[in-house]
């Protein structure tokens, strides 16, 4: 079963097994009747029809047991007693199966299996009372017995006539054959009754009366068979795998079909006051129609006999005794019913009295006002809290028409309403009108119509007035608040959207649309220094300014901390948003004076144009126009931002381009390193001393499957951007260190540098990652360089010098890469545990000439020296740079004037050839 869960598919097999057995059970039934009508009745046949009849009682008697474990209290035991009736049928057929067919004479009557056909007769009925139903009042209780006693004494009768009368005729073998055989058809009879009973009363409480139905057809089934099986045992020619067989099953299925029967996920009220009444209905006449057809069947009887019986008698006698109490009881209902009407009539009068106070305080005190017209709009009747709430008198209404004292729009409006409510009884209708009050002032009233024209105790048109004035400032403010920023009143970026949204739908030919994206320069130092109240100030100065530079017809907006943006709507091609650009930032030169501080931002603005968008994104899809727009504004600004700031730049589609390429480089540098796309290449480091490799320093590079090669210059970038440099970063330090121990470093004189980033630097679980990989890999501590740039002495010194320490203690040496660029101090140096200086290559590319650069390079080497320090030139590429670095003392360097960065194999070569230097040097 596609789709379906193994433990759904076992609930399905396990409700539909009880009809798969009643299934198989009448196929074997239907066989051995087919076989006992057709050949002589054989032994065979009636054994297999018994079979037959055994499975179906046992399967309805599991599947009402079944039933059972679904309820609590009465009805699991109602159920139960049910089901045990039923069972012990089954119970008694297989033994009359084990009798007939292995006894191998004819089975007698009465026999051991009469004793579980007998069990049904009594627990069912016990089952069938103990269902529950709702409580009755004392009076109802003695009525419901008396109905059930007059049913019970009918059917009697009846079955005395119709059956018990031929049965005593016929005769019989023993003593106990003819009780138990009048004891199936009287209990069935008794069975009938309750299920009569029962199903009437639960139809009459408005309950779900499906199952009793069910089960008392059943019982109706089993009562014919009963009844002829009784009477084929007293005259001596019952033979099993007969026609009677039919009626035992049949009422097995309908008694199956009953505790099968699905409950009502929920009760459906709709209808249960006719249902209910239709159900007393039913309850009344029963009794009466059992009644009349029993003393039918005895006139019948009489005429046609002529005999007399004293049980019939008796009887007859008792059914009118039951009726003489039946009437009393319901004349002493009637009349307890008379009392109760005449008090519920005086009380309701009481309650209207009472009623109509109340309704006309409510009226006269209530904040709406009340009034009554005709079709025509004359004032019928007119509450007094008119003059409380518009400030008008009551009596200046009454008899004139509405519409002749309101502005000539609401009275357009009004009579429109009440047109539309004519000839439409008890409709209504709500309108909002604008109207005067008392005072000469204007308030907003919003008026429900009701038609009550048919209402004899109204006969107009009800119009509850109330003002609704406050209301709709307050809407009007929350919609303000809503579109608006709170700190600076402009527009907020969901109005901006919705603004340009409507400017690109609604631009004629020749006009165009450009949306200036703004972020402030120098603002996040403002707050960060003088607080968030003084970036507030702040923040309003410039919204100031900002509506001053645009034209009247521009909008400008707020998106929340430093960022702006501005509408502009002009003629296609004319350079108004790049003069108002301009002038926004022209404006902000000037410094701001917040207190008795001078401040100082700037700008950068993109400027974005509808006129580059998609045909498809303008026709008629302002939104997602709107939306494109400002994205290609927001990166322009970002382009201004990259060229220093205080100053525009036009959005072009190519920085739309590079955006999409960066989300996709970014997307795959997260899968490259699951599909080891990454690799390392090692450039070597030369001790100028012997010109020997001293060591490698471990650079990443990318091999993309489509892209080839791309620079680390391209992807670093990113991975610090997105924090994938973390773990990037603890990926090249493991396979460094692998390669090292691979390569016997701890039998060579040899270090392997590895860089880490500010990002890694910044976590402080740093030094713990580094003892971890030293300790997977093997490598010694000492053996290993963490190289990183001068900004992390720069920045968070304290925490920074704690994070060094750390990573000091672990044995591993620490290099400032590209040092000299950052201009970090001398006392910065003499604290931190350094133990390498890098001199970055923009100052050996110049070492050859007389410049400043070639200075400041033996300075490094001799602030190394008098620190206790080696220092290593980067960037080495001609022989005179090495000659020079040599002559200033530089220990060690590094560049292509050596080798470049090379792959794994090829370091291996040289670290094995033991020299990187060219044959001249």
């Amino acid at each position: 079963m596609a789709g379906t869960s193994a433990p759904e598919g076992r609930r399905r097999l396990t409700r539909g097994w009880p009809g798969l057995c009643l299934v198989v059970a009448l196929v074997v039934l239907a066989i051995g009747v087919v076989l006992s009508t057709g050949v002589g009745g054989e032994r065979v046949s009636q054994s297999i029809s018994n079979v037959g009849l055994c499975l179906g009682a046992i399967t309805a008697a599991l599947a009402c047991l079944l039933r059972a474990r679904s309820y609590r209290g009465r009805a699991r035991w109602g159920w139960a007693l049910i089901g045990l009736g039923v069972l012990a049928w089954g119970l008694g057929q297989g033994a009359w199966v084990y009798l007939e067919s292995y006894r191998g004479d004819e089975v007698p009557f009465p026999s051991q299996a009469d004793i579980g056909y007998m069990g049904m007769v009594v627990f069912t009925p016990a089952g069938l009372l103990v269902l529950p139903s709702q409580a009755q009042a004392l009076a109802n209780r003695a009525r419901s017995v008396l109905d059930g006693l007059m049913v019970a004494t009918s059917l009697v009768l009846i079955a005395w006539i119709l059956i018990i009368t031929p049965m005593l005729n016929t005769g019989h073998d023993s003593m106990l054959a003819l009780p138990i055989s009048l004891a199936y058809p009287l209990g069935d009879v008794v069975i009938v009754t309750i299920v009569i009973y029962m199903t009437a009363l639960q139809r009459q409480q408005g309950r779900d009366f499906g199952r009793l139905a069910l089960v008392g057809a059943g019982v109706v089934a089993f009562a014919i068979s009963d009844i002829g099986y009784a009477y084929l045992n007293l005259i001596g020619i019952y033979q099993s795998g007969g026609v009677t067989d039919i009626g035992w099953f049949a009422g097995f299925s309908l008694i199956l079909l009953a505790a099968r029967k699905p409950a009502d996920a929920a009760t459906d009220t709709s209808g249960s006051d006719a249902e209910a009444v239709e159900g007393a209905q039913i309850g009344v006449l029963l009794p009466y129609v059992a009644v009349l057809a029993a003393l039918a069947i005895t006139v019948v009887w009489f005429a046609r006999t002529g005999q007399s019986n004293a049980f019939v008698v008796y009887t007859r006698s008792a059914l009118i005794l039951l009726m003489v109490g039946r009437q009393l009881l319901t004349l002493l209902e009637n009349r307890s019913l008379t009392r109760n009407l005449e008090g519920r009539v005086a009380d309701r009068t009481a309650e209207l009295s009472a009623s109509e106070q109340r309704f006309h305080a409510l009226v006269q005190h209530s904040t709406d006002v009340v009034t009554v017209v005709s079709p025509e709009s004359e004032v019928l009747y007119q509450s007094e809290s008119l003059q409380r709430v518009f400030g008008a008198s009551p009596q200046r209404l009454t008899g004139r028409r509405l519409t002749d004292m309101l502005t000539p729009a609401a009275a357009a409006t009004l009579a429109e309403a009440l047109r539309s409510l004519g000839g439409r009884p008890y409709a209504t209708t709500s309108i909002e009108l604008t109207l005067h009050r008392g005072d000469g002032g204007y308030r907003q009233a919003e008026i429900t119509i009701t038609n009550l024209l048919g209402d004899p105790s109204v006969g107009g048109l009800v119009l509850n007035t109330r003002d609704i004035s406050e209301r709709k400032l307050l809407q009007e403010q929350l919609v303000h608040e809503a579109y608006h920023d709170g700190l600076t009143q402009l527009a907020n970026r969901a109005l901006f959207r919705e603004q340009v949204s409507e400017a690109l739908d609604a631009r004629a030919e020749g006009e165009d649309v450009t949306v200036l994206f703004l972020d402030l320069d120098g603002f996040k130092e403002v707050n960060d220094s003088l607080g968030h109240l003084a970036g507030d100030q702040l923040l309003v100065r410039v919204a100031d300014r900002l509506r001053a530079a645009v034209r009247a017809d521009d909008i400008v907006a707020r998106f929340g901390g430093d960022e702006f943006a501005v509408l502009i709507a002009a003629p296609l091609g004319a350079p108004d948003a790049e003069q108002v650009a301009q002038r926004i930032v022209d404006s902000l030169h000037d410094p701001f004076r917040i207190d008795t501080r001078e401040m100082h931002v700037q700008a950068s603005i993109g400027l974005a144009a509808g006129a580059l968008l998609a045909d498809a994104l303008l026709n008629g899809q302002g939104e997602a126009g709107a939306d494109q727009l400002m994205r290609n504004a927001d990166l322009a600004m970002y382009r201004a931002k990259e060229a220093g700031g205080s100053g525009w730049a036009s959005y072009h589609p190519q920085m739309l381009a590079g955006l999409v390429e960066r989300l996709e480089l970014e997307a795959d540098l997260r899968l490259a390193l699951e599909r080891g796309e990454l690799e390392l290449y090692y450039q070597p480091s030369i001790d100028l001393a012997d010109n020997r490799v001293s060591g490698f320093e471990a650079l990443v590079r990318w091999q993309h499957p489509t892209r080839g090669m791309i620079s680390p210059l391209d992807f670093i970038p990113i991975a610090e951007a997105t924090g994938l440099i973390v773990p990037l970063g603890h990926w090249v330090l493991t396979e460094a260190c692998r390669q090292a121990v691979a390569w016997g470093v701890r039998e060579q004189d040899l270090r392997m540098a590895v860089n880490v980033s500010v990002r890694q630097f910044d976590r402080i679980d740093l030094a713990a990652v580094v003892a971890e990989v030293l300790a997977e890999t093997g490598m010694p501590a000492d053996k290993l360089c963490l190289e990183m740039t001068e900004s992390v002495l720069m920045t968070d010194t304290e925490e920074n010098l704690e994070q060094l320490v750390r990573l000091k203690a672990l044995g591993v040496s620490l290099a400032i890469d590209d040092f000299g660029t950052g201009y970090s101090s001398l006392a910065y140096l003499r604290r931190f545990p350094v133990d390498t200086l890098k001199i970055d290559r923009s100052f050996v590319e110049r070492i050859g000439a007389q410049t400043d650069d070639a200075a400041l390079a033996r300075t490094i080497v001799q602030l190394g020296q008098s620190l206790n320090m080696s220092t290593v030139a980067e960037g080495v590429e001609e022989y005179g740079q090495l000659a020079a670095l040599r002559a200033m003392g530089c220990r060690f360097a590094q560049g292509f004037y050596f080798s470049p960065p090379v792959p794994a194999a090829v370091a291996g070569r040289l670290l094995h050839d033991g020299s990187a230097t060219p044959a001249a040097v």
